[in-house]
C-alpha cells in the first residue's frame, strides 16, 4: 500500500476545472517530482492533498485512510506537511520562533521541541547560527531553508515542497535540492513540485508531468529525463508533451 494515493481528483475554481482526474501515488521513503508549466495544476494538486482546497470528486488516501474533508492541521498531525511556494515565513519572528510554530502540535513538550529544533539545525547549520535573528532579515536561500525546517518540525512521513528553488541562485538551488534528497534518504517521503526539471529529476525516484490539469506522462525519473518529449517541453514549451 502506498503512503499517499491520489485517485481521480477533480478540482474547480468556479466554473474552471483546474484538475481533471489526477491520480498519483508516493511510497514511503520515495521522492516523487511533479513537473509542468505555470498553471498546469501542480500547486492546486498539493493544496488539495494538504486540505487547503476541497475537490469536487476523487479521493486522497494517506496511510490507507481518506483525508478528504479533514482540516489542514489534522492532516499535519497525521504526518503530512507542505512547504508552500513563496516560503510564507513570519518575517517579524525569529528563526527559532518560526521553527517552534512548525512544531505547534508538540507545544506542551519542550524537550521534544528542542530535540526537533536540534535536528533541523543539524540539517541547516546556517539556521543554528542565526536562531535569534529575525526571519525577515535572512537571505532568500536561508528563508527557504527555514520554510523547509519549519515543516520538518512536525516530523512528517511525507514532505510536500512547492517550488523550493524559486528565486534562488543556481548554486543555492542545487544545494537545497541536495539537502531535500538527504532528507528523503533519512526516511521521509518527498513530493516535489519544482521548476528546475533537470535537478528535480536528478534527485527523484519517479516523476509525473501535468499539463492543463491532466497527467500526461509518468515513470521513473531517469527514464523521463531521457524522454525526448520531456526534453523538448522544457526547452520550448509543453505543447509536445501530451502528443
Amino acid at each position: 500500500m502506498a503512503l499517499l494515493e491520489v485517485e481521480e481528483l477533480r478540482v474547480f475554481y468556479g466554473n474552471i476545472e483546474a484538475l481533471k482526474g489526477i491520480s498519483l501515488q508516493v511510497d514511503a521513503g520515495e521522492t516523487v517530482a511533479v513537473l509542468g508549466s505555470n498553471g498546469a495544476g501542480k500547486t492546486t494538486t498539493l493544496k488539495t492533498i494538504s486540505g487547503l482546497l476541497r475537490p469536487r470528486s476523487g479521493g486522497v488516501l494517506f496511510s490507507g485512510s481518506s483525508i478528504i474533508g479533514r482540516a489542514a492541521h489534522e492532516i499535519v498531525a497525521l504526518g503530512l506537511s507542505q512547504v508552500p511556494e513563496g516560503r510564507r515565513i513570519f518575517n517579524v519572528l525569529t528563526v527559532e520562533e518560526n521553527l517552534n510554530l512548525g512544531g505547534y502540535l508538540m507545544r506542551g513538550h519542550r524537550a521534544v521541541l528542542r530535540q526537533r529544533r536540534d535536528r533541523v539545525y543539524a540539517t541547516f547549520p546556517q539556521l543554528a547560527e542565526r536562531h535569534r535573528q529575525l526571519a525577515g532579515t535572512l537571505s532568500g536561500g536561508e528563508q527557504q531553508m527555514l520554510a523547509v525546517g519549519r515543516a520538518l518540525m512536525s516530523e512528517p512521513k511525507l514532505l510536500m515542497l512547492d517550488e523550493p528553488s524559486l528565486g534562488l541562485s543556481p548554486l543555492l538551488s542545487k544545494l537545497l535540492l541536495k539537502i531535500v534528497r538527504q532528507i528523503a534518504n533519512q526516511g521521509t517521503a518527498v513530493l516535489l513540485v519544482e521548476q528546475n526539471a533537470r535537478q528535480a529529476l536528478a534527485i527523484s525516484d519517479r516523476a509525473y508531468v501535468i499539463e492543463t490539469g491532466n497527467i500526461v506522462l509518468s515513470g521513473k525519473a531517469t527514464l523521463l529525463a531521457e524522454d525526448q518529449r520531456v526534453q523538448k517541453a522544457y526547452l520550448g514549451g509543453y505543447e509536445a508533451v501530451g502528443t
